[in-house]
């Protein structure tokens, strides 16, 4: 039988500054700490490969994110790639995506991981209104955004992503449609567009309490979605998860793993796989990671096998994120399952949750509110 195609994560945790409003594990870049981290990553690739992949599985896609993964070199990036297909088999048709804010990456660069092999950008830009940049202590301008793209096409790059958020303070719909618009004048072949959340132990929520700066306002945010759904859907974009919208033939073939409950292994500090049943996560802590890793241990600190019904729960979780939603039997046998019924009726009633005979599927206030439906039925 033959093993289904498998993602690769690779967790770079470096940036040059937290913005306000990030949450994830992160590690603010220095070179030599940067030099030491690479060492380890490749180590990891190798034991991983060796402990946890079948020979000759396929991989199906390459992810870099982070933490900003552009805060390494070009040629520290692409000697990570070499390592990865040293010893791991990737598809001929390989999507292979790095992450980069617009400011740390040069022509040069972008010539570099396109020969390396890279098949696919995702530029950061967050809005494209300087204004909002600013509020949200967002390192940068619109005006590298702009040159990032026009450098990574040049350099041969047809599968461009932006990354854009809404619901940012001090946003207004009429800005966050000039965002849009603007994106559009760049021609991408992906949109993420993500609303603002405030997650604990962020400056921005730290802002929000002492009132230096406004709570996202949840009908201004389901505004903006519903713009952001009839404008990009008028441009050609179809939305196919909560954020993300595509040209045809450019969904994130990555992503969608998640979302359909497929395999993937994650390497680096702070990275999830799900192999085999089994869940299981890195230490969120560089020192510790490397730390495992000159000893040729994996820096693994979790580690749970799921029972038949824990993968119908996450399949259910994550496949509510697609806008085709998932099959209504799948969703009411979990709801009896973890002895949810109550809880997915009143989501039915509330009209967060939408049917329409063999099809669930979160609705439009559903979507802005997708995580904490999401906890609502693990």
């Amino acid at each position: 039988m033959t093993s289904p195609p498998l993602g690769l994560y690779l967790h770079i945790p470096f940036c040059r500054q937290r913005c306000d409003f990030c949450a994830f594990y992160l590690e603010i870049h220095r070179e030599n700490r940067a030099e030491a981290f690479v060492r380890s990553l490749k180590h990891e690739i190798t034991l991983s490969a060796q402990q946890h992949v079948a020979a000759n599985r396929p991989v199906q896609s390459v992810y870099f994110g982070g933490g900003t993964p552009t805060a390494l070199a070009a040629a520290q990036l692409t000697t990570i790639l070499s390592k990865v297909r040293t010893h791991l088999s990737l598809t001929l048709d390989c999507e292979i995506t790095v992450e980069a804010h617009p400011s740390t990456i040069s022509e040069e660069d972008l010539r570099q991981l396109y020969q390396a092999g890279v098949t696919r950008m995702s530029f950061g830009a967050e809005s494209m209104e300087d204004g909002d940049l600013a509020r949200i202590g967002r390192p940068g301008s619109v005006s590298e955004t702009v040159t990032a793209v026009a450098r990574a096409r040049g350099a041969g790059f047809t599968n461009i992503n932006l990354d854009v958020m809404y619901g940012l303070p001090g946003q207004r719909l009429e800005s966050w449609q000039r965002t849009l618009a603007h994106c559009l004048a760049l021609a991408p072949t992906h949109l993420s567009c993500y609303a603002l959340t405030v997650e604990d132990d962020t400056r921005l929520a730290a802002n929000i309490q002492r009132r230096r700066s406004p709570e996202p306002d949840e009908g201004l945010q389901i505004e903006m979605d519903e713009a952001a759904q009839r404008i990009l859907g008028d441009a050609g974009y179809e939305q196919y998860e909560v954020s993300n919208y595509a040209k045809p033939g450019y969904a994130c073939r990555h992503n969608l793993l998640y979302w359909t409950n497929g395999e993937y292994l994650g390497c680096g500090p702070s990275a999830q796989s799900y192999l085999d049943g089994t869940r299981f996560g890195n230490v969120a802590d560089l020192t510790v990671y490397e730390t495992a890793l000159t000893a040729s241990r994996l820096p693994i600190e979790d580690h749970t096998r799921l029972s038949n019904d824990e993968q119908l729960r996450d399949a259910v979780i994550f496949g509510l994120r697609l806008i085709r939603g998932i099959p209504s039997q799948h969703l009411h046998r979990h709801a009896q399952n973890y002895g949810h019924a109550t809880v997915t009726a009143q989501l039915l009633a509330q009209q967060l949750i939408e049917e329409d005979g063999a099809y669930s599927r979160l609705s439009a206030r559903g979507r802005l509110q997708a995580d904490t439906i999401a906890g609502l039925l693990y």
